[in-house]
C-alpha cells in the first residue's frame, strides 16, 4: 500500500495497542475501537503473564527471540517496565516419548540461535526447583532466558507510546458492520457510535476475532478457548524467582506471581455460551490435587477462592497466529489465533501487521508460514504436541 493510510484497529488488547504505536510510527492515523469501557477488559487481562522461546516450530521460535529483544528494550522505547523476568521456564517429562519430543524441538531451537536451552536429568531439575516431589518425573528440559512479563504493564507501554504519536482508543464502541467496495476492499467501518473511514482495517479482536471478520463478510478460522487459572492466598513457601514449572504431558502448571502462586491445569471447559468466562469451581478440586501431589509444600496453602479467574484463548487450526491480508478484502488485515501466545509475541505481531499495511510486506521477519491463506492451501504449520 502506498502512502500512509488511515487505519482502524478493531481490540484494544496487547496485539491491537502494539499495532496502533508501530502504525503511528510509520505515518498512519490510527482508530483503535473496542467494545469494553477500559483497557484490560479482554483476554491481556487474565493472561498469567509467560514468556518462552522454547518452542517446536521455527516461525513461533523466531517470533519469541524477536519478542525477547523487544522486551529487553522496552522500557527504553515505551517508558514502562515490561515486567520480563528471565527465571526460566522448566519442562518436565514422564517419559522417554515426552523427552524426545521435547530434545527434537531442542535441536531446532539450538539451530536458531537459542542454544541456552538445555536436557535436564531429574537431579538437575530438583536443582532448579527443589519443592518438587522425587518420582513425579524423570526429566526434562530449561531455558534460562525464558520467563515472566507483565500483560497490563506491556499493555500500557504500548498505549502509552501510540499516544504520544497521536492514536486515538475510543471504548464502549461496538463495531456493527463494514462497507466494502466493489474491489473487495474496506472503505468503512459502522459502530454504534458512528462511521469510520479507513484505508484499512487491523482485527486485533481475540476470541471475538471471527465474529469481527463476519462483519465484512470473511471466514475466519478462530474460536475462543475457555482456561482457568487458581491462585492461592499470599505464600512464602516458594521463591519469587522460581522457574515457570510445566508437566510437558498433561500441561499442569505453576508459577509465583505477586507473592501468590498460581496453578494452572489446561483443559476445555465448554459451555452452551462460548464466550463464557465465569469460574467453573468444579474444576479446583483436580487442579489442587495435582499441585500437593507434585509440589509437596503447596499442602499449606489455602486458594483464594474469590480471587480464581477464567480467560479466553484465541484458537486457530494449528494453533499458529494468522498474520496478513486476506484475499477476500486485500486491505482487512488479520492478527489473530496466537493460541495462548497472544502477550509475548505481541511485539513482533504488531510490528508485522504494521510492515504489511504500510510497506507492502512483512519485512523484520518472513510470516509466510502465519499467511492467512495458508489453510485453504494445505499449508498449516506443524500442530505442537508438548509445545
Amino acid at each position: 500500500m502506498t502512502g500512509t493510510p488511515d487505519v482502524v484497529i478493531i481490540g484494544a488488547g496487547v496485539v491491537g495497542a502494539s499495532a496502533a504505536w508501530r502504525l503511528a510510527e510509520r505515518g498512519c492515523r490510527v482508530t483503535v475501537i473496542d467494545r469494553a469501557d477500559d483497557f484490560g477488559k479482554g483476554s491481556t487481562g487474565r493472561a498469567t503473564g509467560g514468556y518462552r522461546a522454547q518452542f517446536a516450530t521455527e516461525i513461533n521460535i523466531r517470533l519469541s527471540l524477536m519478542a525477547r529483544e523487544m522486551l529487553r528494550s522496552f522500557e527504553e522505547m515505551t517508558g514502562i517496565d515490561s515486567g520480563y523476568r528471565p527465571y526460566g521456564y522448566l519442562l518436565l517429562t514422564r517419559s522417554a516419548d515426552e523427552l524426545s519430543s521435547l530434545l527434537v524441538a531442542q535441536e531446532l531451537q539450538h539451530r536458531l540461535g537459542l542454544t541456552e536451552a538445555v536436557e535436564v536429568s531429574a537431579d538437575d531439575a530438583l536443582r532448579l526447583n527443589p519443592a518438587l516431589a522425587s518420582g513425579t518425573f524423570s526429566g526434562g528440559v530449561y531455558c534460562p532466558t525464558d520467563g515472566f512479563i507483565r500483560p497490563l504493564g506491556i499493555l500500557e507501554g504500548y498505549v502509552a507510546a501510540a499516544r504520544r504519536l497521536g492514536v486515538e482508543f475510543r471504548f464502549d464502541e461496538e463495531p456493527l458492520g463494514c462497507e466494502r467496495d466493489s474491489a473487495g476492499r474496506v472503505t468503512s467501518v459502522r459502530t454504534s457510535r458512528g462511521t469510520h473511514s479507513c484505508g484499512a482495517i487491523v482485527n486485533a479482536a481475540g476470541a471475538w476475532a471471527a465474529r469481527v471478520a463476519a462483519l465484512a463478510d470473511i471466514d475466519l478460522p478462530v474460536w475462543p478457548a475457555k482456561r482457568q487459572v487458581a491462585i492461592t492466598e499470599p505464600f512464602a513457601g516458594l521463591p519469587v524467582d522460581m522457574p515457570m514449572t510445566i508437566f510437558a504431558g498433561d500441561g499442569f502448571h505453576l508459577r509465583v506471581r505477586d507473592d501468590r502462586v498460581l496453578l494452572v491445569q489446561p483443559r476445555d471447559h465448554d459451555s452452551a455460551d462460548p464466550f463464557d468466562t465465569s469460574f467453573d469451581e468444579s474444576w479446583l478440586d483436580e487442579v489442587i490435587a495435582l499441585a500437593r501431589e507434585r509440589v509437596p509444600c503447596l499442602r499449606s496453602a489455602s486458594i483464594d477462592r474469590d480471587a480464581c479467574w477464567a480467560g479466553l484463548y484465541e484458537m486457530s487450526p494449528d494453533k499458529h497466529a494468522i498474520l496478513g491480508a486476506t484475499p477476500e478484502a486485500p486491505n482487512f488485515y488479520f492478527a489473530n489465533g496466537s493460541s495462548g501466545h497472544g502477550v509475548m509475541h505481541s511485539g513482533p505481531l504488531g510490528l508485522l501487521v504494521a510492515e504489511a499495511i504500510v510497506d507492502g510486506a512483512p519485512h523484520s521477519l518472513d510470516a509466510t508460514a502465519l499467511g492467512p491463506s495458508r489453510f485453504a492451501e494445505g499449508r498449516p504449520n506443524p500442530s505442537p504436541g508438548l509445545l
